[in-house]
C-alpha cells in the first residue's frame, strides 16, 4: 500500500431536504477507497490503535451493533475505511459541541466507491468537519505525524465555523422549541433572520424579535426618556430623570432630582456607559463623560436602591427572571486590579465573548464605568489593592441567577403592563428592587428599562437556579392554541401542500391539483416542471420541479396552498423542498433511465427513491398511491398517515384488498370516476365521460384518477371536483405572466 491510495473525495452534495437517507439534511460524500479497498481496518496494521488514540471517545458509538463499543468491535472484526471516516467525522462535530447521532456508509455498483452520508445542520460546517477527519484518517493510515493538539486544532476549526455559520443561542433555542413542536423552519439569512411555518401562516424571528413586533414600539423602547414618561403615565413607577447636554447640567440635575444619582446614557443597551450610586458633583461629572459615547443623549435620574432584575415578557405575561449580582474581587497584596480581574473574574465559564456567554469579559482598564467606580475607591486599574480588601468592579451587568418563582404578582402585572405601554410582544423589562417577592410600591422599587430584542442566554443558562423554556413560551405566542389557529396546521403553522413524484407524465396531476386547490378559495403556488405559479399567474416559465423553486413557495406570505411536482432526480440531487406534507402521490417507479450519476441503473431501485414521498406524509395526510404496481404498493406500510389507492380497473388486487380493510379506492367503470369508501361507491359528479375527457385535454387516466385522488385527500367536496376539472382547460404554455 503506498500513500497514493489513500481516501479520494469524488463529490460532495448536499441535500437539503428529506432524501433517501433521512428526514434531515445531509452531507452525501462520494469516496474512492482506491487500494484500501483491499484493507479494511483489521489489514492495517496499528491503525485501530492510532485511531483510538486520536479519538478515545469513538469507545461510545453504538455503530450497527447498537451498544456502547460497538463500533470498536467492527474495529477490530474488520471495516472498511469509508465507514470509519463517517464515524471520524461524526466524533469530531460532537467533540466541537454539534452533536451528531446519524450516518451511514453503503457501496456503489463500482468496487471500492462508496456513499458516506452524515447529519449536517450547516453545509460549511459539515464541509469543515469532513475536511479535518479526511486530515485525521489519512494521517493515522500513513502513520504521519498527528497527535491530541492537532485534534484539538481540528476541533477549533469546526467551532470556528459553527460560530460563523450557525444560529445564536437565542434562535437556536426558539427554532429547537418550534421543531418540538413540529413547526417547521426555514433560515432566511446567514444571520439569525429565521421563518417559522410556511406560507400564509408564517412567522419570522430574529433572535427575540418577531413580525409581531411593533417598529414604534422598538423606537420608544431605544428612547429611555419617552418610555419612562409613557410608563409613568399609565402608573408604572419609574425614577424621575432628566435629559442633560453637558456635564454642568448632569450636576445641576442630580441636585434637582436629589443625591444619589444614576447618569446613563438615554438610547445605550446592556449596560454600557452606566454608573450608579453616585453622590458628588465630581463623580457625576465624571459619569457624564463616560455615558455620553455610548448614546445620543445622556440622562440622569434618581438612584433605586436594590438588585437588578430582568423580567422577560412573552404576549403580554411574564415567563422567566433573572437577579443580578456585583462583581468585586479581593486584593492579594501582590496583583493589580486588573490583573486579579482576570484571575477573579474573567475565568468565570459564564464570561466570554459571543452570544454563547450570558456574561461579557471585564475590561478594567478601558471601562468607563469600571474606571470611576475604582476613582471612588481610590483606585485605579494598576493599582494593587491590599491583601483581604474587597474591591467593586461592576454594579450592574451581572444578570445571570434565576428568580422567575420568587416575582411577586403586582410585579408581574406592572412589567406585563410596562410592555403593553410600550408596545412589545416581547420584551426584556428591567427592575430594580430589593425583593422581587414584594410589590414594587411597599420598597420604593421601580422599573428602570423596556428593552426590544432581549438576549434569552441569562433564562437559558442562568448561573444558578433553573433554566426556564422561553424558546417554547416565544413559540407559543406565535402559534397559540386557539381558535383562530384551529384550522388544520394552523397551530403548526403548515399549510395545505401536495407533492407528487413519478417518472410519467406529473405534471398534469400537479396542474390539476393547483387547479382544485384554487377554486376551492385557495392562494395557491405551484411548482412544476411548466414553470412556477402563483395563483394560477406563470413568475418563471422554466423548469421548476426542484428544490430551489419549491422554498419560493414555502416562504411566499401570500400562499395559503401549495403543489410541487418532485423528479426522482429533485429528490437525489438536494431532497424534498419541505419538511412533511398532507398529502403525497406516487404514480409510478420507472425512470431508473438517465440517472446512472446516482448509481441507479434499474427500475429496481427506484423504490428506495420514490418511497421519500410517502415518508413524509404527516400522521393526519394522504399518500395517493397507483394500485397497478405491487411494489408501490408495499408503501403503504411506510405511511404515516391513510391510504388511497387508485387504478383503471376495480377488480385489481390492491384495490379490492384495501376495500375489504375499509379503505378508500378510486377506479374507473363505465367510463366514469368511482370513489370508494370501503364497501361505499359514489360515481364522481358533474364529470362525465372520462375518455371524452382525458381525449380533448391529452391527459392519461392514470393522471386525472391521481389528481382526482389528491383532492379527495385534501376534502375538496366532490361536487366542485367534478366541476372544476370541466373547466380545466390544459395547456403547455403559460397561463399568464405576472407583470
Amino acid at each position: 500500500m503506498s500513500k497514493q491510495d489513500d481516501i479520494k473525495l469524488l463529490r460532495i452534495n448536499y441535500l437539503r431536504g428529506p432524501n433517501i437517507w433521512t428526514y434531515r439534511p445531509v452531507l452525501e460524500v462520494w469516496l474512492d477507497l482506491g487500494g484500501l479497498e483491499d484493507f479494511p481496518s483489521n489489514l492495517l496494521p496499528g491503525f485501530n490503535e492510532r485511531l483510538v488514540a486520536l479519538l478515545p471517545a469513538l469507545l461510545e458509538h453504538h455503530c450497527g451493533v447498537g451498544e456502547r463499543g460497538g463500533f470498536l468491535q467492527r474495529l477490530h472484526e474488520g471495516t472498511w475505511l469509508g465507514h470509519v471516516l463517517e464515524h471520524v467525522v461524526i466524533e469530531l462535530l460532537n467533540l466541537s459541541d454539534m452533536p451528531t447521532g446519524f450516518g451511514q456508509t453503503r457501496s456503489t455498483s463500482q468496487r471500492g466507491v462508496y456513499r458516506m452520508v452524515f447529519r449536517a445542520r450547516d453545509e460549511q460546517v459539515a464541509r469543515t468537519a469532513l475536511a479535518e477527519g479526511h486530515r485525521l484518517l489519512t494521517a493515522a493510515i500513513n502513520k504521519q505525524p498527528y497527535g491530541a493538539a492537532d485534534v484539538q486544532a481540528a476541533v477549533e476549526k469546526i467551532r470556528a465555523k459553527v460560530d460563523d455559520c450557525y444560529l445564536g443561542p437565542s434562535t437556536a433555542a426558539i427554532v429547537a422549541a418550534a421543531t418540538d413542536r413540529r413547526i417547521p423552519h426555514i433560515r432566511l439569512n446567514d444571520g439569525n433572520l429565521v421563518q417559522l411555518g410556511y406560507g400564509a401562516r408564517q412567522h419570522r424571528i430574529w433572535t427575540a424579535e418577531t413580525d409581531l413586533t411593533s417598529a414604534i414600539a422598538e423606537g420608544i423602547a431605544h428612547d429611555k426618556d419617552l418610555t419612562k414618561s409613557l410608563l409613568a403615565t399609565c402608573g408604572v413607577p419609574v425614577p424621575e430623570g432628566q435629559i442633560v447636554g453637558n456635564a454642568q447640567e448632569a450636576w445641576e440635575a442630580a441636585e434637582d432630582i436629589g443625591l444619589p444619582v444614576v447618569v446613563k446614557p438615554s438610547d445605550g443597551n446592556h449596560g454600557r456607559g452606566v454608573s450608579l450610586d453616585l453622590n458628588t458633583r465630581d463623580e457625576v461629572e465624571a459619569a457624564f463623560r463616560v455615558a455620553e459615547p455610548h448614546g445620543s443623549e445622556v440622562i440622569v435620574e434618581r438612584f433605586v436602591r436594590g438588585h437588578e432584575h430582568r423580567l422577560l415578557v412573552v404576549g403580554g405575561r411574564v415567563v422567566a427572571a433573572a437577579r443580578g449580582e456585583t462583581a468585586s474581587v479581593t486584593g492579594d497584596g501582590v496583583s493589580t486590579v486588573a490583573q486579579l480581574v482576570d484571575a477573579q473574574l474573567n475565568t468565570d465559564p459564564r464570561r466570554g465573548h459571543g452570544e454563547d456567554f450570558p456574561l461579557g469579559p471585564i475590561q478594567a482598564a478601558n471601562d468607563g464605568a469600571v474606571i470611576l467606580d475604582l476613582q471612588r475607591q481610590g483606585l485605579s486599574a494598576d493599582a494593587i489593592p491590599a491583601a483581604g480588601r474587597e474591591v467593586l468592579i461592576q454594579r450592574n451587568g451581572n444578570v445571570a441567577i434565576d428568580c422567575t418563582d420568587e416575582v411577586h404578582p403586582e410585579v408581574d402585572y406592572i412589567v406585563s403592563l410596562a410592555a403593553r405601554v410600550v408596545g412589545l410582544d416581547i420584551a426584556g423589562v428591567d427592575v430594580v428592587a430589593q425583593d422581587i417577592s414584594r410589590p414594587l410600591h411597599e420598597q420604593g422599587g421601580a422599573i428602570v428599562e423596556v428593552n426590544a430584542g432581549p438576549g434569552l442566554l441569562m433564562h437559558l443558562k442562568p448561573a444558578e437556579g433553573s433554566p426556564r423554556p422561553v424558546g417554547r413560551a416565544i413559540c407559543d405566542h406565535l402559534f397559540p392554541d386557539t381558535p383562530d389557529h384551529q384550522q388544520p396546521g394552523g397551530h403548526s403553522g403548515r399549510i395545505p401542500l401536495v407533492g407528487i413524484t413519478g417518472s410519467g407524465e406529473t405534471h398534469h396531476v400537479a396542474r390539476l391539483v393547483a387547479w382544485l386547490l384554487h377554486l376551492s378559495g385557495y392562494y395557491t403556488g405551484l411548482a412544476c416542471r411548466n414553470g412556477l405559479y402563483l395563483d394560477q399567474r406563470c413568475v418563471d416559465d422554466t423548469d421548476c420541479a426542484h428544490w430551489e423553486a419549491g422554498q419560493r413557495l414555502l416562504m411566499n406570505r401570500a400562499v395559503q396552498a401549495a403543489v410541487f411536482e418532485n423528479g426522482a432526480e429533485t429528490i437525489l440531487r438536494s431532497g424534498l423542498a419541505y419538511d412533511r406534507c398532507q398529502v403525497g402521490v406516487v404514480t409510478d417507479l420507472g425512470g431508473a433511465a438517465g440517472l446512472a450519476e446516482f448509481d441507479i441503473t434499474e427500475d429496481g431501485q427506484m423504490f428506495k427513491v420514490m418511497r421519500s414521498q410517502v415518508d413524509v406524509v404527516l400522521p393526519d395526510g394522504v399518500a395517493v398511491l397507483n394500485a397497478a404496481d405491487a411494489r408501490l404498493a408495499e408503501m403503504e406500510e411506510l405511511c404515516d398517515g391513510e391510504v388511497i389507492f387508485y387504478g383503471l380497473v376495480p377488480d385489481a388486487a390492491v384495490i379490492a384488498a384495501h376495500r375489504n380493510k375499509g379503505g378508500r379506492t378510486l377506479y374507473i367503470r363505465q367510463d366514469q370516476v368511482v370513489l370508494a369508501n370501503g364497501s361505499t361507491e359514489n360515481f364522481l359528479p358533474g364529470l362525465g365521460k372520462l375518455s371524452a375527457w382525458c381525449k380533448r385535454r391529452a391527459i392519461p387516466e392514470d393522471m386525472l384518477l391521481a389528481a382526482i385522488a389528491a383532492a379527495w385527500a385534501l376534502d375538496i367536496p366532490l361536487n366542485l371536483i367534478g366541476a372544476g376539472l370541466n373547466a380545466f382547460e390544459s395547456t403547455d404554455k403559460p397561463a399568464g405572466r405576472a407583470d
